[in-house]
């Protein structure tokens, strides 16, 4: 099967082959398989040989100037076109140190907004015409890679402490930001909709907890953010496109608002957070889909990850709606052969009889 097939079976909550199996490698852990004998010039996903799953992204930022403030050996300093000053390593996994940004206030987000205009050459067109009729013939998932929500907002955009008092003290200043953001993800999509290049699935990261909590209350998210989140689902429904959500943390409290608003699929699942994939799977696995729940923590502990894959796996792959992946990423500590005895196991335990 392809990982189109699959794909469509695990949405449909319904046994394929095997469950699709993916992950996301840090920058230095590529650099460091490519020191174990990980070919130049090959995408880890061919190496390993993972579900082919592709992205189209777009550009729906304020476009304000990227350029390099300072650099060293370690790092970068740098500004985005969301106008956030950060500071990049360049040899270490993990997110960028975000020091300023030039969005502080509803003045500055005005300015901002008027820079956020939806046209064509927010889409890298070459880029579709070049891969597109290629994917469709490999079989691969394609995916419109959408970019607003919480999570952008406050790390890319404005800051997390601005953000969170803005929540309390300007809510329509924030809501303005949701929404105007999931806009432009509309209006630039539908052009490459309508241009023939159709995609199976949206996604977005908007990760609204950390450890056993939540970044804000439930009645906050189903008065401001829920709507949005339903906004994007809605306008996916209506093309017969499905709906994966991104959200670190433990998002335990929300999950009922998930299912209700049209959520297909949640990711990561972070265990560590406190999210139990299995309990999840027992309680919410006739409604929605998972991808991911196997502790990344474990890698450090090669042979209590080979465990908890036996335990989890085979629970969550019965009746399809599950994606085989660690519960975010694969840091840099997990070699090139712990890595490919990760996928043989997947394969194997993810197998359908």
């Amino acid at each position: 099967m392809t990982t189109y097939e699959r794909m469509k079976r695990m949405y449909a909550h319904r046994e394929a082959d095997r469950v699709p199996i993916t992950d996301a490698p840090w920058g230095s852990t590529l650099e460091r398989w490519r020191r174990e004998g990980m070919p130049e010039g090959i995408s880890y996903t061919d190496y390993f040989g993972l579900d082919r799953f592709v992205s189209i992204g777009m550009d729906n930022s304020p476009r304000f100037p990227v350029g390099t403030v300072e650099e060293t050996e370690e790092y970068i300093i740098h500004t985005s076109q969301w106008g956030a000053t950060m500071r990049s390593w360049k040899h270490a996994g993990g997110v960028p140190e975000f020091l300023d940004f030039i969005i502080k206030d509803p003045d500055s987000w005005a300015n901002a907004k008027e820079r956020m205009q939806p046209s064509r050459d927010r889409v890298d067109w070459n880029y579709l015409e070049g891969n597109y009729k290629r994917w469709r013939a490999e079989g691969a998932w394609i995916i419109a890679s959408f970019w607003f929500g919480f999570d952008v907002t406050h790390s890319w955009t404005v800051g997390t402490e601005r953000l969170l008092t803005a929540m309390v003290t300007d809510p329509e200043w924030v809501a303005d930001m949701f929404n105007h953001f999931l806009e432009m993800d509309i209006a630039l999509f539908e052009m490459v909709w309508q241009a023939g290049y159709e995609f199976d699935e949206i996604n977005w990261p908007d990760d609204m907890g950390y450890k056993q909590s939540l970044f804000f209350s439930p009645r906050f998210y189903k008065e401001i953010l829920k709507p949005v989140h339903k906004k994007a689902a809605d306008w996916a429904h209506s093309k017969g496109v499905k709906v994966r959500l991104h959200s670190c943390g433990d998002v335990r409290p929300l999950i009922p608002d998930l299912i209700d608003l049209g959520i297909d699929m949640l990711n990561p699942i972070e265990v560590k957070a406190g999210m139990d994939p299995t309990a999840l799977k027992a309680e919410y696995g006739d409604r929605l889909g998972f991808h991911g729940g196997l502790n990344a923590v474990l890698f450090e502990k090669p042979e209590s990850m080979w465990a908890e894959m036996k335990r989890v796996v085979p629970i969550m792959k019965k009746n399809g709606g599950y994606v085989l992946s660690s519960d975010h990423s694969v840091p840099e500590n997990v070699s090139l052969e712990e890595f490919r005895t990760f996928v043989e196991m997947g394969k194997d335990l993810g197998r359908y009889d």
